[in-house]
């Protein structure tokens, strides 16, 4: 079992990926192995972080909005841990807190948990879509250096809240995206050295007209890191987003 760092970088569409020169850099020097992954239907962020936490399609765990405010009624890579007595942690959007925590979420006793009866016991989480990547990443680096999860996950929104307000092909756009690449790049070598292995992806990408649910491929198909890992991915292109649970259990060994 090895520890891992699971990055969703919200609304992230594959095409844009293009532009992370870093994490580009780290598939070419051999410490990553890049894919696509098919985004689940519908392609809405709620719904799939239930997917990419659970391996359940939405229709089968029935979170199939962003309305659908509920616990989640599957086992989920936190769940699981915590049935082997692992540590969790996330920094990440408040709705994460609401599948895995508790529902509705509340600024006050939820923000910043600490519970180790809960799915998440470590857990820091913010409402505002615009609320900084770099603060994000350092709120997740703040829960691995004082708590050491077993499993780390660090959800940014940023990209997806400029997609939404410009399109996906903007200026702000993909100058989110390039900003998110030099924030991983000042934290992914020291998780290297750590012994981590870390999973960069998306829930869905963005539209050029800034939006997102259907299939076409900008709404569709994110990018897939797997970075410090002996762990094999299947050669499948692209990747089937339930498949991304199935990776998670095997490195965790959950």
């Amino acid at each position: 079992m090895k520890k891992l760092i699971f990055v969703l970088l919200d609304g992230l569409n594959n095409k844009q990926s293009n532009l992370m020169g870093y994490m580009n850099a780290l598939v070419k020097s051999g410490l990553a192995i890049r894919g696509r992954v098919s985004s689940e239907m519908p392609s809405l962020s709620r719904p799939l972080y239930e997917t990419l936490l659970t391996g359940k399609t939405p229709v089968e765990h029935g979170v199939v909005n962003n309305s659908i405010s509920r616990l989640s009624r599957e086992e989920s890579i936190f769940s699981l841990c915590r049935k082997a007595n692992l540590k969790t942690g996330a920094a990440a959007y408040y709705w994460v807190s609401e599948l895995y925590n508790s529902t509705p979420f509340n600024r006050i006793e939820d923000t910043y948990t600490e519970d180790s009866d809960k799915n998440i016991q470590h857990g820091i989480f913010y409402t505002l879509d615009h609320y900084p990547d770099e603060n994000v990443f350092l709120d997740g680096e703040y829960i691995r250096r004082k708590s050491n999860p077993d499993f780390l996950m660090i959800h940014s929104m940023n990209i997806d809240d400029k997609g939404h307000k410009n399109g996906s092909e903007s200026s702000q756009y993909r100058n989110a995206v390039r900003n998110v690449d030099g924030i991983l790049s000042n934290f992914v070598p020291r998780w290297i050295e750590e012994g981590y292995t870390i999973i960069v992806t998306s829930d869905h990408g963005m539209s050029y007209d800034g939006n997102h649910s259907g299939s076409a491929e900008e709404e569709a198909e994110v990018p897939f890191w797997l970075i410090n890992s002996s762990e094999m991915v299947e050669a499948i292109d692209p990747i089937p987003q339930v498949k991304i649970t199935e990776i998670m259990r095997k490195i965790l060994n959950i």
